[in-house]
């Protein structure tokens, strides 16, 4: 039997391109994401190649979510590695004038969101022992603050502890956790955050060179096959071409 990916947020971004990459290596992929259209559209593109599952589902609903993992058919139970990818970022603005209701839905996807699949996925993971993978999709502004970060930031700081954390518990079961941590890269990640704002987006990313989706889905499944002995804890990937500035200070 195929080895089983199980990928959140596979609609778009980081998420689509790792479910091409593992599908391209013979995985079966279970692909997770809110868009019917786009999950329908993947499937159609993979399913030649491997056996593809669809889950059109929102990660913040706990119940969907464990639902959903305990009546995975039997071809696709015995789930190898979870890419914990569906997040966002919203309100780009300074943290007094963002609305409460961004910084929720922010951490109900970023954190809660990963952490109700995890939960579910968990006895299923360490069942498969030696060689299964959680895979966390960080960012560095989990540890590098800047300008409007304030909630987003804070989330994958969560998701940076929360994989070490887990690495603590899990110890002794060979099940492996890994925090991949990407800089800026090209996807629809601006425009979500600016809600549309393409000129925004296009701004952020000309004249450069950023990562793009299919350099994460190259590194998320590099961590996933070394040999079960191998845990990469972290992975901080920047493109070349960005590096950390100066403090800023108030001046008279």
């Amino acid at each position: 039997m195929n080895d089983i990916a199980l990928i959140t947020g596979a609609t778009s971004g980081f998420g689509r391109a790792t479910a091409r990459r593992f599908a391209d290596s013979g995985w079966s992929v279970i692909l997770i994401g809110r868009r019917q259209e786009r999950l329908d559209e993947l499937q159609r593109e993979l399913e030649d190649k491997v056996p593809v599952l669809t889950l059109a589902l929102d990660v913040r609903d706990d119940e969907a979510i464990s639902r959903a993992i305990a009546d995975l058919p039997d071809a696709f139970r015995q789930v190898k590695v979870l890419v914990n990818n569906a997040g966002l970022a919203l309100a780009p603005q300074p943290a007094q004038e963002a609305e409460l209701a961004d910084w929720h839905t922010m951490i109900d996807t970023n954190v809660t969101g990963l952490v109700n699949v995890t939960h579910a996925l968990l006895p299923t993971l360490i069942d498969t022992g030696a060689g299964a993978s959680i895979i966390n999709i960080g960012s560095v502004a989990g540890k590098f603050p800047y300008p409007g970060g304030h909630v987003y930031g804070a989330t994958k700081a969560f998701v940076q502890q929360f994989s070490y954390n887990l690495r603590c518990d899990l110890l002794g079961t060979g099940v492996r956790v890994t925090d991949i941590a990407p800089g800026m890269a090209e996807t629809e990640f601006t425009l979500v955050r600016t809600r549309g704002d393409k000129e925004a987006s296009d701004a952020l990313y000309r004249g450069t060179t950023p990562l793009q989706p299919e350099d994460i889905a190259e590194q998320i499944f590099y961590v996933a096959t070394l040999p079960a002995h191998i845990n990469i804890n972290q992975l901080e990937i920047m493109p070349t071409r960005q590096a950390w500035s100066k403090f800023a200070v108030d001046r008279d």
